[in-house]
C-alpha cells in the first residue's frame, strides 16, 4: 500500500509532519495584481505554505443568461454576473508575474481549475498542484482531465453525498496517485454545527493512501486545529487584508493576524499531540513533589509501635513514601521513635518474615500455643 503521503513544489505532506497551510486568496485581490502581491507578502510573512487563486475562463464556464444576468449588488464589481467576474479574473501575463513574484518571495502558488480551458492555461504555466472546487465534485470529465497532468490533485468535498466523493477519488486516483481529499462544507460561512469534522476520519479510513484535509469556510481559527487532531494534514482557509473590503468573501477570510496565529497553532499542534507515549517530563519533578503527596506520622509514636491507619497522614511535599504503599505498611512495627510528621520508609519498620506478612521478631498465629 502507498503511503499516506503527497508532495507539493518540495514539500513533504504527511501524517508525522506539520500542516500545511495554503491561504486561499481567491478573488480577494479585486482585481488588482499590486494587491494580489500584497496578499502573497502576508501569508508568506504568517508562515503559509502556499497562495491560492481561482483560475475561469468565464465565457465558456457559464451559459449566456447566466453570463448576462443582472447583479446590481454592494459586491459587485460589473452590473452582469459575467462581467463582474471578468472584472476579477486575471489572464495569462498576470499569472506569469505571479507566479515570478511568488518564487521570489519563497511561497508555493497554484490555483483552482474551473473549466478545461483554465486547466490548460495553468498546465502551461506549469504549476505545482492543481485545486478542484467542491462544485466540481461530480464533473468526473474535468477531475480526470486535471488528473492526467501529472501534478497533485486536491479537491474539496463540498455540498457532495459519500458517494460523490468516492466517485471522485476513484476517478482521480485510477490516473493518478497524488490525491488530497478535503473536509468542506460550502457554506459562506458555514454552521459551526455543519462542519462534519468528524467525516475527516471517515476519510482517512476509506482512502488510505490519500492525505485528508480541511477547507473551512468558518468564521475563526479553532476548527482548523481540531481538523489536525482528527488526522487532516492539509487546511486550506481564504485569506485577505481587510474583512471589511468589498467582495463576497472577505467576510468568513482570515486577516493577517488571523493566519499568522492559526499556523501557530496547528504548529503547536503538531508538537503537543507526541507520539502516544506516556511519559514524565523533568520540568514536571517540581510542582508535581510539592503538589503530590507522601506517608507521614500523624503523632509521636514509639519504636515497636505495630502501625495503625489513624497512626498515618497522607501531606505534601510528595518527597517520600507515595501513598499507594499505605496498605504495605499498615501493621508493620516501627524500629526507631517517630515525631509528629515525620517521613516514613521502609527502613523504619522491621522486616517482613519470608512468605508471611508478619514482621521479624513477632511469632507466628498458633506459635505460642506450640
Amino acid at each position: 500500500m502507498k503511503r499516506r503521503e503527497l508532495t507539493i513544489d518540495g514539500a513533504r505532506i504527511a501524517d508525522d509532519g506539520d500542516c500545511y497551510v495554503i491561504a486561499e486568496i481567491g478573488h480577494n485581490h479585486q482585481g488588482s495584481i499590486e494587491q494580489a502581491k500584497k496578499l502573497f507578502e502576508e501569508a508568506k510573512r504568517c508562515g503559509a505554505h502556499a497562495v491560492k487563486l481561482q483560475k475561469r475562463d468565464n465565457r465558456s464556464l457559464y451559459t449566456a443568461d447566466f453570463y448576462n444576468r443582472p447583479y446590481d449588488n454592494e459586491n459587485s464589481f460589473g452590473p452582469t454576473y459575467g462581467l463582474h467576474r471578468e472584472a476579477l479574473e486575471f489572464g495569462r501575463s498576470e499569472y506569469e508575474e505571479l507566479k515570478g513574484y511568488a518564487a521570489e518571495i519563497g511561497i508555493t502558488f497554484f490555483a483552482t481549475a474551473f473549466d478545461f480551458q483554465s486547466t490548460e492555461l495553468l498546465a502551461d504555466l506549469d504549476m505545482p498542484a492543481f485545486k478542484i472546487a467542491s462544485g466540481d465534485l461530480t464533473n468526473t470529465p474535468l477531475l480526470r482531465f486535471v488528473a492526467e497532468i501529472g501534478k497533485p490533485v486536491i479537491f474539496s468535498t463540498g455540498g457532495g453525498a459519500l458517494d460523490d466523493v468516492r466517485r471522485a477519488y476513484e476517478t482521480v486516483a485510477e490516473v493518478n496517485r497524488e490525491v488530497a481529499v478535503l473536509q468542506c462544507t460550502a457554506g459562506y460561512p458555514a454552521d459551526w454545527a455543519e462542519l462534519d469534522l468528524r467525516v475527516i476520519e471517515t476519510y482517512r479510513q476509506l482512502f488510505p493512501e490519500a492525505v485528508v484535509g480541511y477547507s473551512g469556510h468558518d468564521n475563526g481559527i479553532a476548527m482548523p486545529v481540531a481538523a489536525y487532531v482528527l488526522g487532516a494534514r492539509i487546511v486550506e482557509k481564504h485569506f485577505t487584508l481587510n474583512r471589511a473590503m468589498k467582495g463576497t468573501d472577505h467576510v468568513f477570510s482570515l486577516e493577517p493576524t488571523g493566519l499568522r496565529k492559526l499556523v501557530r497553532d496547528l504548529q503547536r499542534a503538531r508538537s503537543a499531540l507526541g507520539d502516544g507515549t506516556k511519559t514524565p517530563h523533568a520540568r514536571e519533578a517540581d510542582p508535581i513533589a510539592k503538589m503530590s503527596k507522601k506517608i507521614v506520622v500523624a503523632t509521636t509514636l514509639p519504636a515497636g509501635h505495630v502501625l495503625r491507619r489513624e497512626d498515618l497522614a497522607l501531606k505534601s511535599p510528595g518527597d517520600g513514601l507515595p501513598p499507594y504503599e499505605l496498605e504495605n505498611v499498615i501493621g508493620r512495627t516501627l524500629r526507631h521513635p517517630l515525631g509528629e510528621d515525620a517521613a516514613l520508609t521502609f527502613e523504619h519498620l522491621e522486616e517482613l518474615l519470608p512468605g508471611t506478612l508478619e514482621p521479624a521478631g513477632v511469632p507466628l498465629r498458633g506459635d505460642d500455643e506450640r
